[in-house]
């Protein structure tokens, strides 16, 4: 059996791969580690995206935590970044997200954060599943008073609004906004704190109903965002994924503009405001080489690491950075929040647009994306890891690597949470490196099939 946890917490499709035995056992698990070093009882906040299947995991994980002696404070439906907030702002032993983010509906997952609102290291996720696979071997369940209780609190995500409006000094009263909240978890708080900075908001995808998170729109479907925001003269569009700790965004045009332009963008305003610690941006593997390019153009350093905002984040504390993230639009301002957080990200983005008087298509001027393509082989989960053992792949991987030195460059990876490897190709012929990365895609599901 391969790691139970994935590079953003533990997934798999609700009640047949995450089961409520196994949210229990991660609660318990959970609960028992984060909170050990403690001579008090421990106390885990929970939260939840839209799916249909929350509430049945998040009871489940809670039941799991009170079993070992911890309490546990609901706060429902809430982004993910809000919790990394009021975990440490509660002064709560740990955090835990009940979330698949960008996946369809049927998926849900279950992330960790500690006291302090830090995602897990490696470490730490590996004894929560060794406690699982060894069934809690050593670990004493209390009786009678000393067992768990939940707590329901309705107020969080207006403490997670309020802290969210002060990351910026602007008011946005100049700006007419759409905003795609994908049926998830950004459907209250994205859109009353735009509200409450002035902005006029037009919000669509605003009515989960357990059911619908991510479908057709959200930061994965863009293509109403795009259309809407030119029908209705808007200056910009905004995009969450289902749990919000992503964005993505729209010219007045209707061009995206990724997350690598939301850095550039930002990131520039940032230095030439002096906030921008280091004149340093954190990245990962998969930043385009544009964003290098126009980092270098205005002597900002870059620093990379391999794909996962957890990377990126370990790497901005060890160097005391204060913006990094990633293309796919998770942007990680660790002067005030502790992950990815998609309305801090809007609302930093929005400011840069109103000191500087200049509309979204100009800004993103700022660098020039070079064409890539990108394309999934699906593969069996427990051999996503293993794809250069076959020596037909390995072999094929090396020829487009020569094939593209020089001009653009090819990085494979599995994904960290779908049964998926995820092939890469940057150059200059968008047509040649998407029917390159499809024919090497095609490959790998072959074969590891």
């Amino acid at each position: 059996m391969g790691r139970l946890f994935g590079t953003d917490g533990v997934r798999g499709v609700a009640n047949e791969e995450l089961t409520p035995q196994l949210a229990m056992q991660l609660g318990q698990a959970g609960a028992y580690v984060l909170s050990r070093e403690n001579n008090h009882k421990p106390t885990i906040m929970v939260g939840c995206d839209t799916r249909i299947s929350g509430d049945m995991l998040a009871n489940a994980l809670m039941a799991g935590a009170c079993s070992v002696g911890a309490n546990a404070v609901y706060v429902g439906v809430i982004p993910t970044p809000a919790i990394a907030y009021l975990t440490k702002k509660y002064k709560v032993d740990a955090g835990v997200v009940i979330s698949a983010s960008h996946n369809p509906m049927e998926f849900n997952g279950i992330k960790f954060f500690d006291g302090n609102g830090y995602k897990l290291p490696d470490a730490l996720e590996d004894e929560i599943e060794h406690l699982i696979r060894t069934d809690m071997k050593d670990v004493k369940f209390p009786i009678g008073a000393g067992v768990g209780k939940v707590k329901y609190r309705t107020d969080a995500r207006e403490e997670y609004i309020n802290h969210s409006k002060k990351a910026i000094d602007s008011n946005l009263s100049g700006l007419k906004i759409v905003v795609d909240c994908a049926e998830g978890a950004s459907y209250y708080t994205s859109v009353e704190a735009l509200k409450d900075l002035g902005a006029n908001v037009i919000a669509i995808h605003t009515n989960p109903d357990g059911c619908n998170i991510n479908a057709n729109c959200g930061s994965t479907h863009m293509e109403e965002l795009k259309a809407r925001v030119v029908a209705e003269k808007a200056n910009i569009g905004l995009a969450f994924d289902g749990d919000a700790d992503r964005l993505l965004a729209v010219d007045e045009n209707g061009k995206m503009v990724d997350g690598d332009q939301i850095m550039a963008i930002v990131g520039n305003y940032m230095k030439d405001q002096g906030k921008l610690n280091g004149n340093t941006i954190v990245v990962t593997v998969m930043t385009n080489l544009g964003f290098l390019l126009s980092c270098k153009e205005h002597d900002i350093t870059v620093e990379q690491t391999k794909v996962g905002d957890r990377y990126v984040l370990e790497r901005m504390k060890e160097i005391h950075a204060s913006l990094g993230g990633e293309q796919s639009g998770h942007v990680i301002f660790l002067d005030d929040n502790t992950t990815g957080d998609g309305l801090l990200s809007a609302l930093h983005l929005l400011e840069v647009l109103v000191e500087t008087g200049k509309p979204l298509s100009e800004l993103a001027k700022i660098m020039k994306v070079l064409p890539q393509a990108l394309v999934n082989a699906k593969v069996p989960n427990h051999k996503k890891e293993s794809y250069m053992e076959y020596p037909e792949i390995a072999d094929a991987i090396a020829e487009l690597e020569k094939k593209f030195a020089g001009q653009g460059r090819v990085l494979i990876r599995p994904s960290g949470t779908e049964p998926l490897v995820r092939v890469m190709i940057e150059g200059v012929d968008q047509a040649q490196i998407e029917e390159e990365a499809k024919k090497l895609a095609d490959l790998i599901q072959d074969v590891m099939l």
